[in-house]
């Protein structure tokens, strides 16, 4: 079942007597629900580029396109685990959490230091914990290690391991579903950039100024952290400072954007190319899941080795130039264990 059954809801039962009044109802509230829900995302490819209003039943053609995307991101979102505990009692006892951090200590450090994190608890001031996204780098590499065959230790056998570094937290929920239904938005942000990247891409059908503005309004809405880069925490976020001033520029372009004059064509156009990226979500959005056996050492084993246990995350593609790859999975993060505000790591690092 997608995700979208998951949050409003599905109607079995019998057709007759108060149980198909209640259904009947429960279907209308649902029907609703979900045609809110992708008014909403229409409205978020819109912010990624206003001018798209201006073509021809813009809103028909969003909602049929849009609604593909819905689908395959629900199910996408819907087919990840439940998320894990992440702190330092959680550590001893948890397999995927062990794996990502060296120590128990790791834990709150790399939280404490998510400016998202500690908005989302002075948000949400009554929440004891927060659902969030835990992005991080892998890295894979082969290396020589020691190996038991038969009676004989063998120093010299070929091994891969796997770390993972720069912890990084952008999205967070107050539940499980809220979260989800956020990396939702953030995946619907994905593909409107993707289009968006697309238009300043095509060199026959669109006038130079046009173009410009375009790859001007892409490089900036990657700079906010829009999309995929948000769910797996790409990229440092910006403080407060920058993302105010990376906001006015976005609306300067899209003033600029508004005003120039161009063919009623090229309007079309912008928003076919946008209505085939939605329509065509699996080409734009990738997701891999992966389950390796690991032992304490995060050396990867092939054989059912009593200290190696299985773990399961998801590897993402975030767009770029060039592309990277990016592990992430769904965590539960206690407010107890945040520390106290002091030293942002995060913006000291991007001071160096």
């Amino acid at each position: 079942m997608g995700l979208l059954s998951w949050l409003f809801g599905s109607s079995t039962g019998s057709s007759t007597g108060s149980n198909a009044g209640s259904n009947a109802a429960s279907r209308s509230g649902g029907t609703r629900a979900a045609s809110a829900r992708l008014d909403e995302m229409i409205d978020r490819a819109i912010a990624m580029n206003p001018r798209l209003q201006l073509a021809r039943r813009y809103k028909d053609r969003l909602r049929k396109a849009i609604s593909v995307s819905l689908g395959h991101i629900d199910d996408l979102i819907g087919l990840l685990p439940a998320p894990h505990e992440a702190s330092m009692e959680a550590w001893a006892h948890d397999a995927l959490i062990r794996t990502f951090f060296a120590t128990p200590d790791d834990i709150p450090k790399a939280f404490s230091r998510s400016e998202a994190l500690r908005a989302h608890f002075a948000q949400n001031p009554d929440s004891t914990e927060a659902y969030a996204t835990l992005g991080m780098a892998m890295f894979e590499r082969h290396v020589l290690g020691v190996a038991l065959e038969g009676d004989a230790v063998r120093h010299d056998v070929t091994q891969t391991t796997l770390s993972f570094i720069d912890h990084r937290i952008a999205v967070c929920g107050k539940t499980d579903a809220g979260l989800r239904e956020e990396m939702t938005r953030r995946l619907i942000d994905q593909l409107a950039l993707e289009g968006l990247a697309r238009l300043a891409a095509d060199r026959r059908d669109l006038v130079a100024k046009g173009r410009e503005l375009l790859e001007a309004r892409v490089t900036l809405l990657e700079r906010q952290g829009v999309g995929m880069r948000a769910v797996v925490a790409a990229a440092p976020a910006a403080d407060s400072e920058e993302l105010l001033q990376l906001q006015a520029q976005i609306e300067k372009n899209a003033s600029d954007l508004a005003a120039l004059r161009v063919p009623t064509e090229v309007i079309e156009l912008e928003l076919d190319r946008v209505c085939d990226v939605f329509s065509h979500p699996a080409d734009h959005i990738y997701v891999e899941k992966r389950c390796p056996r690991l032992d304490l050492m995060n050396v990867v084993r092939t054989d059912d080795t009593p200290a190696s246990r299985e773990i399961e995350f998801r590897v993402a593609r975030v767009p770029g130039d060039p592309p990277s790859m990016r592990a992430f999975t769904l965590v539960r993060f206690p407010r107890a264990e945040l520390l106290p505000a002091g030293l942002h790591i995060d913006a000291a690092t991007r001071a160096i």
